[in-house]
């Protein structure tokens, strides 16, 4: 039986910057799990989901000595890889080209004509709709859409601070509407 390796992260960083696949192999094994979940979260596409996975690991392996440890944990940095690179994923021409391409599946076959409704699906949205005008559109463009509050603040022109208020607001909202069905 082979015994697991522990790194402490300052231990790890100094290994992965002086490239030892060790480390990396270690890194893999305890984290790609995790940034697999945020990727498929946001690129529903399991086979997509996996490449945008080795994309993410490959920029790790490349930018590791870009890591700043007074700016955060070696996990945050290495989640916001993955955000940025699944979301960049989604925003591509190449992407949104194959969305529009994509053959109907056998299950569209199976229920077409059915009056059935997926209430998992379209119960959060419903409740979304629920909200005012601008608390609902930067919850869709936050959480539906995947925008970043800088993005969104820049789109819609409006003041950073502003955009967390009333997001923050809208969360709260939901939450209490949530509660109350």
């Amino acid at each position: 039986m082979q015994e697991t390796i522990k790194y402490s992260e300052p231990e790890l960083i100094t290994l992965l910057q002086k490239r030892y696949e060790s480390a990396f192999s270690y890194v893999y094994q305890q984290y790609s799990g995790a940034l697999y979940g945020i990727i498929q979260n946001i690129v529903a596409d399991t086979e997509l989901a996996n490449d945008v996975l080795q994309e993410v690991f490959v920029k790790i392996w490349k930018q590791i000595h870009q890591y700043d440890a007074t700016k955060g944990k070696l996990f945050t940095w290495m989640l916001n890889i993955a955000r940025n690179a699944a979301i960049d994923m989604v925003r591509s021409k190449g992407f949104q080209n194959n969305k529009h391409n994509d053959e109907l599946k056998e299950s569209v076959y199976e229920h077409a004509g059915t009056t059935q409704i997926a209430t998992d699906q379209i119960g959060l949205r419903k409740v979304v709709h629920q909200l005012k005008p601008e608390q609902k559109q930067l919850v869709e463009l936050a959480y539906f859409e995947g925008f970043t509050q800088d993005e969104i603040a820049k789109m819609l022109q409006l003041p950073l601070g502003t955009v967390k208020t009333r997001l923050r607001a809208a969360l709260i909202q939901l939450r209490q509407m949530l509660k109350n069905t």
